[in-house]
């Protein structure tokens, strides 16, 4: 195990709680507070400041608790790595994922990483691809997959699928039933986006600047879900992938609209250290998520029995 007064820091400083962080790791609160103590000790400066109702990090104890995550991520990598050459697939994998793959794609494949690699134990986080790509690159996440542009030298990209994306509306407005809608019709409606750094928004961004377009109203979400209720509520369009929007075309509450130059392709594109050693742990999850994906490619595109055309 990576050092173990900076575990206990991590826990203490996660838990906001020494007595929780006791239990946690199967400690004593007294033996917890002792290792806090020394560690203060080593690093030469308070590191939390605690009262009867909280415990939060002092500024010295954010930049210690940043490298500590980072510390004890290579300490398990370089765990994981020697264990790999004697020993199957197991251990921790941190993987990250953006909205759109991380909610609609990710669950399919990790219960089929499950099944098949049982002792592999996926950690999963969601945010926004400019997130994903910061804590890949920090160390935190071991891979992450994104649809956005990534463009930090220290990350290997590769981009392994494609993304259809299209222009969505209710099934409740004039374009349910309108067949090819004009650039110009586009830029009278409202459009709602996701936020900076999004790899959606990003594709909007896109979108608008081949077509030359400056939408007259945006409203901006940090949520796919609460977009498609609000396209779905009549507040106006948005572009989204197919992959989030396959259960309300089933549904009926939600429609494409025929535009001339979609759907908008993008690449959903796994990321990682620039590093000559992987886990095997991790080379297993990104050959079965272009596997899976491939699959699907084959299948019809959505894994859903109905193919592109139809969406």
């Amino acid at each position: 195990m990576a050092d173990q007064h900076l575990h206990v820091f991590v826990t203490v400083a996660e838990m906001e709680n020494f007595s929780r962080a006791a239990e946690q790791l199967h400690m004593t609160q007294p033996a917890v507070s002792q290792y806090i103590r020394l560690l203060e000790q080593t690093v030469g400066a308070r590191l939390l400041d605690r009262s009867n109702k909280y415990v939060r990090l002092t500024k010295a104890g954010e930049i210690v608790y940043h490298h500590a995550k980072e510390i004890i991520g290579l300490h398990t990598r370089m765990q994981n790595l020697v264990d790999d050459l004697s020993n199957k697939a197991s251990g921790n994998l941190a993987i990250g994922a953006s909205y759109t793959f991380g909610e609609y794609v990710l669950p399919h494949i990790i219960a089929e990483l499950k099944r098949k690699y049982p002792e592999i134990h996926p950690m999963i986080t969601i945010g926004n691809t400019k997130e994903i790509a910061e804590k890949v690159s920090g160390r935190l996440l071991d891979v992450g997959i994104v649809e956005g542009e990534v463009r930090q030298p220290q990350l290997r990209l590769e981009p392994f699928a494609d993304d259809a994306m299209f222009i969505i509306s209710s099934t409740r407005g004039r374009w349910a039933q309108q067949g090819e809608v004009t650039v110009q019709d586009l830029q009278s409606k409202t459009w709602i986006v996701r936020e900076a750094g999004s790899g959606t928004r990003e594709a909007a961004d896109n979108l608008f600047a081949a077509f030359q377009m400056v939408p007259m109203h945006v409203l901006e979400f940090g949520s796919t879900q609460i977009i498609k209720e609000a396209v779905e509520a009549g507040l106006g369009v948005t572009l989204l992938s197919k992959w989030t929007i396959r259960k309300e075309l089933a549904l009926g509450s939600l429609c494409t609209v025929k535009v001339r130059g979609t759907p908008y392709i993008r690449k959903f594109s796994l990321i990682r250290q620039e590093t000559p050693f992987y886990t095997k742990a991790m080379e297993l999850f990104c050959e079965l998520t272009v596997q899976h994906m491939a699959s699907l490619d084959q299948q019809g595109g959505n894994g859903s029995g109905h193919s592109d055309e139809d969406i």
